[in-house]
């Protein structure tokens, strides 16, 4: 029986540091896609790698799988499932959460070796 079905977006994500007195530069409102944490030592921002930002350090070239859904809150498991499969293989994930469905991001270069794993694991994953 399949698992949770996951969407690979078609888009390519930079992920930003900086201080967390630093304001949220402008552009990243217009992005397609953005996701922004804050807490009292820092400032991340994800976005797609066409919006340039001025940060203090920046990880390059990450792909999004997005956990279709909504997600009930009840449901349990699912990001700690998923990042198993993953780190069985020794990829390396970030993991974002809203309020509907989950996303994990994976370097570039380890987008086959996910599918191939989640796959194996009776995962759906669907490409753009």
């Amino acid at each position: 029986m399949a698992k949770q079905t996951l969407q690979l977006l078609d888009i390519f994500f930079d992920i930003h540091s900086f201080t967390p007195q630093t304001p949220v530069p402008e552009q990243v409102f217009a992005a397609k896609v953005f996701f922004i944490g804050k807490t009292l030592d820092e400032l991340s921002i994800v976005v797609p790698q066409d919006v340039k930002l001025d940060s203090l350090e920046v990880e390059e070239d990450w792909r999004a799988f997005e956990v279709l859904g909504p997600l009930d809150f009840s449901l349990t498991g699912i990001l700690s499932n998923i990042s198993s499969v993953l780190a069985e293989q020794k990829i390396s994930i970030f993991a974002i959460s809203t309020f509907d469905t989950d996303y994990i991001l994976v370097k570039k270069d380890t987008v086959d070796a996910s599918i191939r794993a989640l796959k194996a694991n009776d995962y759906v994953v669907l490409k753009d």
